[in-house]
């Protein structure tokens, strides 16, 4: 008798149907597994056999053999122990399938309870795409699987309540879907700009940078507030959307990094240490799975001593900064993840970080600054649009009582500045100034000829590059939005070009 069972797998962040089929004749007795599937899937039937038995059910002693249809297509993960467990129960006759018209996904333990699988909200959005309706998930994926809005879904908590509510004997509740308000109901950061003393010129940078989505780098002495300002960057930056909500969410999924609550609702903010490799920013690995560009999309990525970190990771850096997506190609496929965020770096001024210190002597020679420097490439520094020197901070400044604008006063600005930009590019495939393209520059920022001759000045003095100009035009158009000027400015170009020059 054969049984066919409908489930996913992903490819990135798009879930593809995979028919699970299985054939139980009376040959001699075995469980095979055929479908180019990874090592997880392999070992599901030993899964499968001990959830069947203690959950109360038979594996006859006959030739069962497991088929994930299309064969072509790499298939990896957990997620397929749930499907092969019904289809083995239905191909013995033990459960009664109606139309195939239900998805099933979960992982299985030995006792038959369902574990938490990676990647359901993307491969249920994909589902309901195709036009599946009902999905039966584990009940750990309750909560991600509630935001998939016109599906009817049943979480279930072991495969005994699988196997009675698909015989009708005990209906699983269906899933409520969650309201979409959940999202913005724990808005609560950890930092806050109110408690960052002094640096007056790297706050501005700041909120310059994130009210356009501009790059930045911190450059300063240790212990100067560099990465406590880092830290600050979500609190300051607007409220996530439900759609960037949902495709933060999806990344998260895929990764096996979501939380009890379901959704990312807080501006994500990555910080990989100094060591790690390019395959852990960039993704991939043996299932492709997401790094830290994309885990930090809709949000901020943070380079704590950037020079620190090793040439190839910081080169996998100037693809997805053009393009705001990253490609990941392995043997086993190439897959594309979204990467739109925005890069924070910091670093000292020298090795031993008092080069230029007013109190502080420098040991450092000329060749080991110059040297120092050079490991972050010409390339990746051209596509940071404001470089700002860290001051240090005065003990008065320190012991100061008074306390500087809160992150939420901050927001308020940055919210009218990305309101503006929404309005401009409402007809455009873009959402801030820092993603414009040549197209965009030539209508949105015409220059007058008093700022083509300050620009032309420091494009031949400071030797820029055609694409430092274009950003610095970018940087410009985001600080005449924050002063409510529909054109751009003197002033607002010379403050862009002190950031550029740093």
């Amino acid at each position: 008798m054969i049984a066919k069972i409908q489930s996913y797998t992903l490819q990135g962040l798009t879930g593809v149907p995979v028919s699970v089929e299985v054939d139980v004749n009376n040959g001699l007795p075995a469980f095979e597994i055929v479908g180019l599937g990874d090592a997880a899937i392999k070992e599901s039937k030993e899964r499968v056999r001990s959830a069947v038995k203690n959950s109360g059910r038979i594996l006859p002693a006959k030739r069962i053999t497991a088929n994930f249809a299309p064969a072509f297509i790499k298939k990896s993960g957990s997620a397929f122990d749930l499907p092969l467990a019904v289809g083995v129960l239905a191909a013995t006759g033990q459960l009664v399938m109606g139309d195939n018209d239900t998805v099933f996904l979960g992982e299985l333990s030995l006792d038959g309870s369902l574990r938490k699988a990676a990647g359901v909200l993307p491969m249920l959005i994909s589902a309901l795409a195709d036009g599946y309706k009902t999905f039966i998930v584990p009940k750990e994926n309750e909560k991600e699987a509630s935001f998939v809005y016109g599906a009817e879904v049943y979480a279930a908590e072991n495969l005994s309540a699988v196997i009675d509510h698909l015989s009708g004997y005990k209906p699983i509740e269906k899933v409520a879907p969650a309201p979409r308000e959940i999202v913005y109901s724990n808005k609560k950061y950890d930092s806050d700009m109110a408690f960052v003393k002094g640096q007056a010129v790297a706050k501005r940078a700041l909120e310059v940078a994130v009210s356009g989505g501009h790059n930045i780098l911190f450059v300063g002495a240790p212990g100067t507030g560099k990465t406590m300002l880092a830290k600050c960057i979500p609190s300051i930056m607007p409220d996530m959307t439900f759609d960037e909500a949902i495709e933060t969410t999806k990344i998260y999924s895929v990764a096996g990094l979501l939380d009890k609550e379901g959704i990312v609702g807080l501006r994500p903010f990555r910080s990989p240490h100094h060591t790690a490799t390019s395959v852990a920013l960039t993704g991939g690995g043996s299932s492709l799975r997401p790094g830290e560009i994309s885990l930090a999309h809709n949000g901020v990525l943070f380079l704590d001593e950037m020079p620190e970190y090793s040439r190839a990771t910081l080169e996998a850096l100037r693809q997805p900064l053009e393009d705001g997506v990253i490609s990941v190609s392995r043997a086993m496929g190439t897959v594309k993840y979204p990467a739109n965020f925005i890069l924070c770096g910091s670093m000292n001024p020298c090795p031993c970080g008092n080069f230029g210190s007013a109190d502080k002597e420098c040991t450092c020679s000329p060749h080991d600054i110059a040297k120092y420097r050079a490991k972050i490439s010409g390339p990746l520094l051209d596509r940071i649009d404001i470089k700002i020197d860290v001051d240090e901070v005065k003990y008065s400044e320190l012991t100061d009582k008074t306390y500087g604008e809160t992150s939420e006063d901050i927001r308020k600005r940055v919210n009218r500045t990305r309101k503006i930009q929404a309005e401009r590019f409402k007809n455009d495939d873009i959402n801030v100034n820092g993603d414009m393209g040549e197209k965009h520059l030539a209508k949105y920022c015409v220059l007058s000829g008093e700022c083509e001759k300050i620009l032309k000045n420091a494009y031949e003095s400071l030797h820029l590059s055609p694409r430092a100009r274009s950003r610095i035009i970018k940087v410009a158009r985001t600080i005449a939005d924050m002063d409510l000027y529909d054109d751009i400015l003197p002033k607002h170009l010379l403050e862009a070009i002190n950031y550029r020059n740093g």
